[in-house]
């Protein structure tokens, strides 16, 4: 079994980050910090737990004077890089909020982002001062490093995961836009990918506005085109015909792009934890070439009979008119963590660019013991 993330945060990690420590800041009391960190609540902490542990304990041991223990930090940081080092830009969130602090604060985060990332602990600051934590983000937007510029975006994403929610953009993500009109062709995947995903979040709450920037952006820049691509990529799984048409997906008339359209299921009878071989095949009309979006999903039947539906991706791509499609994909129907299965008559659908063109009928039992 692979180590958990949060077990990153071992005795000999945090001994060899007190070396460093100590090294620097020779009255660092190394043995009670390593004691009050890894204390009785140790074991049952998470991930996030566990770097926000370390970085309030640091202020405990460092100087109470925030900039004096900021520098200590800053002194070790070329030696202290990667993921297990976010409670450097934690220790800012905790302890740097104060107006008095901002400049220090935001050139720590700017430099601590580059050895780890700084994008979760930027975000209270929005909370604390929308319109500077901006102007900052648009600036940062403008740096030389990719890590930088792609904090500008990644910590103004409305929902970033595991950070916390800034309800303000998902009301209105003009001030967000604003940033990332600065990032649309940015030379770096790292950064394009960030956009991406901040267009991918706005387009949760305020589709129309990521309709918009693509019908202004699509077709300026390749790089551009990548990252509209990649952020409407919600809208096209929930077949946005506005999207799918902006994306030059063919709208289904009756079918009009294909037929002789099927969808077969090996077994038509199983029991939970088994699997299905699902088979389909197609013909694209005659003409030019298509550009088809396959996916197949599966209306789930929930504890109280009702069902809900899940789409499953197969295949995007551009493929000659007349041309004879197959494929099949093994499905799982074992129970996960996001997802329960029950016994009953489940439904799957073979779509085309959103729209039915088959279907077929699978009976899920309960496992016999």
């Amino acid at each position: 079994m692979p180590q958990a993330l949060k077990d990153t945060y071992s005795r000999k990690f945090l001994n060899d980050f007190a070396d460093k420590v100590k090294n620097t800041y020779k009255i660092f009391d190394k043995n009670n910090f390593l004691n009050s960190v890894m204390d009785n609540t140790w074991d049952e902490l998470k991930l996030k737990q566990r770097v926000r542990k370390i970085s309030q304990t640091l202020g405990t041991y460092l100087p109470e004077t925030y900039g004096k223990a900021l520098e200590i930090l800053l002194s070790i940081c070329e030696s202290c890089t990667g993921f297990p080092y976010l409670f450097f830009p934690d220790f800012v969130e905790v302890y740097g909020q104060k107006q008095e602090d901002w400049e220090i604060s935001m050139r720590a985060l700017e430099y601590f982002t580059v050895k780890s990332s700084s994008e979760f602990a930027v975000r209270p600051f929005f909370i604390i001062d929308e319109g500077r934590m901006i102007k900052q983000m648009i600036k940062w937007s403008k740096n030389g490093n990719e890590h930088v510029r792609r904090l500008s975006s990644e910590g103004c994403r409305p929902r970033l995961p595991w950070g916390q929610s800034l309800t303000m953009f998902k009301h209105d993500p003009d001030p967000v836009i604003s940033v990332l009109e600065n990032l649309k062709c940015d030379p770096s995947l790292y950064v394009r990918k960030s956009v991406a995903n901040n267009l991918n979040d706005i387009s949760k709450d305020n589709p129309s506005v990521v309709i918009d920037i693509i019908k202004s952006w699509k077709g300026v820049n390749r790089n551009t085109d990548w990252i509209l691509r990649y952020g409407s990529r919600t809208l096209i799984q929930k077949s946005n015909p506005q999207v799918m048409k902006l994306f030059g997906y063919e709208k289904l008339a009756d079918g009009f792009i294909v037929k002789d359209a099927s969808l077969c299921a090996e077994p038509s009878e199983l029991e939970i934890g088994d699997s299905c071989s699902l088979s389909y095949s197609f013909y694209v009309r005659g003409g030019g070439p298509v550009h088809i979006r396959i996916e197949y999903a599966i209306d789930f039947v929930k504890a109280r009979g009702n069902t809900s539906r899940k789409k499953f991706f197969l295949s995007d791509k551009t493929v000659s008119g007349g041309e004879k499609i197959m494929g099949n994909r093994v499905h799982k129907w074992g129970d996960l963590t996001t997802r329960k299965h029950y016994p009953g008559k489940h439904y799957i659908f073979l779509l085309i660019n959103g729209c039915e063109v088959g279907s077929v009928m699978i009976n899920l039992k309960l496992k016999v013991k």
